[in-house]
């Protein structure tokens, strides 16, 4: 009988990583490959190649990628023109009126993705309830579509004024760009964000166009690639609200791949809060490039209906990260006498200098081989030899410049490091008003669980919690998550004021637009399902906050309670006297994939044999200490290992300094607690 397999493979920029779970059983093990940033796709294909037995199939399959988001930061998307409503040619390039750091005379805006010159103005004109006041004039186009078959762009987004009310004007405006310029791709305003703020909707329509060419092309390339091992299979991507969708409908909509890597990892520590009965956990995701900040709170994630990326605005729902350079591969590098590590990183290639591919500048991950803390021989499950010479060379250099040990150079690096990431995690919680110490820090990624315990004792945290097959978390993540599609429309007006029967209608149709979409996803009616939510503020306000609208509950008072409640623990305040508002109606469509049950503990183990311990010494801070060094898989259910110890498995190791212990949790999940 054939097996089949659920899989999910995360590209993240040192190490692809997959999770390969059986469809029956529940059974998982990973994989864990070196990226090929060249081709992304690549190193998906020969992780599979690799890792997949041959008598398997794919019943089904999702990955996260981060190809939109590395064209945006690495300023390599397409070239892109704007149509926008004559006489609001400026708006892009004037931006918003907030001023990010009001006191620093060296303030400069965020730079765009298009210039003035690549902006083009058209005759027409929308009244703010949408009706017409101006037709279109199709014959302003001709300069952009000259300009195009010159070569000068490859994408063009449209953003009309007050489009989300009426789109009339867009789509008459496609369909004669469209019939004029084929082969060019054409982003329409109110199909990426249906919401009113000029700026925003047109940056959010601007991102869309300048990633569209090329998220398009990995997905061409990665389904070509794997098509005869899918045997006609749906391909699907992680979305960056947590959500799954198609490669086609990936195609249609690039933006919601923007942080579809990171995100696994959030849904997957849903997951754990729900199963260890822990409703709140600060995640701490540290891979070999970044270092990814999220809180679990009453048990779901922060979703938030906006986002910054390079200071330019995004109008959807997306997962609440803080993003940091900080990872395994970070380099430590000296300016003006003093050391600094990341957001520099040495990627997958060359790699840090331990890994023995070229590398020659000092990273974290060199430093922790110079402190003892990973096996040369044990390191990605045994698949990356590392060269502790190449890391005290690469670290001893740096040590030298400044006139201390190496040791101790490697020591600070670390210090560094952490320091950056606990600053990071504060960001989400004591900027917030939020004590981290009634927290559990769920920590995942590579080298998360090797910084864990550190990061816990800055902020104070008194429990540590390391998932199964760490490493590949967020890819594990990925197979807990469905089909999600949101359907969204501004809706404003006083809340005292809005008529229920009129409020209820415009759901009803949001609701059918995503049923619709989801049905296209090829989900069954009976897996589909919604939840209504929208944006609230006080009178007066900017900035608003989504609370749920369950039918239960849609009572005006009771909406207006769970408002005040939510702003007060946003805030640490409330004012439950002052009017307020409405702003935007959403509705997230779910579509309900079948999961196996959870496997047995001991069945999901990578390593299943018992393997003995032996020690080594391990540098802690000034001294080398001896360590146990602990297999995983040789963890038994009753068992308690203190500190100092490190503890191996395939996607990761974890550290446990002096002061700490090791047990086992429901589910086979490591707990390392104070003693």
């Amino acid at each position: 009988m054939i097996k089949k397999f659920r899989i999910a493979a995360d590209i993240g920029g040192t190490f692809t990583d997959l999770v390969f779970q059986n469809a029956d059983t529940g059974t998982t093990f990973t994989g864990k490959i070196l990226s090929s940033p060249a081709n992304p796709a690549g190193a998906v294909v020969e992780g599979l190649q690799a890792f997949l037995p041959d008598d398997c199939a794919v019943e089904f399959f999702i990955h996260g990628t981060t190809v939109g988001l590395n064209a945006v930061l690495e300023r390599k998307g397409a070239r892109v023109a704007l149509v926008t409503t004559r006489n609001f040619t400026d708006v892009y390039s004037i931006q918003g009126n907030d001023r990010r750091d009001i006191f620093s005379i060296h303030y400069r805006k965020p730079s765009t993705l298009l210039n003035r010159r690549d902006v083009f103005g058209v005759t027409e004109r929308l009244s703010a309830s949408g009706s017409v006041e101006t037709p279109v004039e199709l014959d302003d186009l001709d300069l952009l579509i000259k300009a195009v078959n010159s070569g000068r762009y490859d994408a063009i987004a449209v953003c009309l004024l007050h489009a989300y009310r009426n789109p009339v004007h867009e789509l008459v405006v496609s369909r004669h760009l469209s019939a004029a310029l084929p082969e060019c791709v054409v982003i329409l305003s109110h199909q990426v964000s249906p919401e009113w703020r000029e700026f925003a909707r047109t940056s959010t329509t601007i991102m869309e166009a300048y990633i569209a060419p090329v998220v398009r092309k990995y997905l061409a390339t990665l389904v070509g690639d794997l098509k005869d091992m899918f045997f006609g299979r749906t391909l699907h991507v992680m979305q960056s609200n947590g959500g799954a969708m198609t490669a086609l409908a990936a195609h249609e909509h690039p933006i919601q791949t923007l942080l579809s890597g990171p995100v696994g990892g959030n849904i997957g520590a849903a997951a754990i809060s729900r199963a260890l009965k822990l409703p709140n956990l600060i995640c701490a995701d540290m891979g070999g490039t970044s270092f990814d900040a999220s809180l679990i709170i009453g048990g779901q994630p922060l979703v938030k209906g906006e986002a910054e990326l390079e200071g330019l605005p995004i109008q959807m729902s997306i997962i609440d990260l803080n993003v940091l350079g900080a990872g395994g591969g970070s380099i430590a590098w000296l300016e003006a006498g003093n050391i600094r590590v990341g957001p520099r990183s040495a990627g997958a290639v060359p790699g840090p200098a331990c890994y023995g591919r070229g590398g020659t500048e000092p990273t974290v991950t060199d430093a922790n081989a110079v402190l003892g803390r990973i096996s040369p021989s044990n390191f990605a499950g045994g698949r990356v030899m590392l060269n502790i010479s190449a890391a005290e060379k690469a670290v001893g250099d740096i040590a030298s410049i400044v006139g201390i040990s190496t040791r101790a150079m490697a020591q600070g690096i670390l210090d560094i490091v952490n320091a950056r990431m606990a600053d990071a995690l504060r960001t989400i919680t004591t900027r917030r008003g939020i004590d981290p110490r009634d927290f559990s820090l769920l920590a995942y990624g590579g080298a998360g669980p090797m910084h864990a315990v550190s990061l816990a004792g800055d902020l104070e945290i008194s429990e540590v919690i390391v998932p199964l097959h760490p490493g590949a978390f967020s890819a594990w993540g990925m197979l807990q998550t469905d089909v999600k599609h949101e359907s969204k429309q501004t809706y404003y007006g006083a809340w005292h004021e809005i008529d229920r029967d009129t409020l209820n209608s415009a759901y009803r149709a949001l609701e059918a637009g995503a049923r619709v979409h989801l049905l296209k996803e090829g989900v069954a009616p009976r897996d589909i399902s919604f939840r209504r939510s929208a944006d609230f503020r006080y009178e007066g306000q900017e900035y608003h906050i989504n609370c749920p609208m369950t039918r239960r509950k849609a009572r005006k008072i009771s909406v207006r309670l769970a408002f005040d409640d939510a702003y007060q623990l946003h805030y640490g305040h409330s004012s439950p006297a002052a009017q307020m508002e409405i702003v935007t109606i959403r509705v997230m469509g779910l579509g309900r994939l079948n999961r196996p049950p959870e496997a047995d503990y001991q069945a999901t183990l990578d390593t299943p044999t018992r393997k003995r311990t032996h020690r080594r010494l391990v540098v802690f801070g000034s001294k080398r200490l001896m360590s146990s060094v602990v297999q995983r898989g040789a963890i038994r259910n009753h068992s308690v290992i203190k500190g100092p110890a490190i503890i191996e498995e395939p996607t990761a190791t974890t550290i446990v300094p002096p002061g700490w212990r090791v047990s086992l949790t429901t589910g086979g999940h490591l707990a390392i607690r104070k003693v």
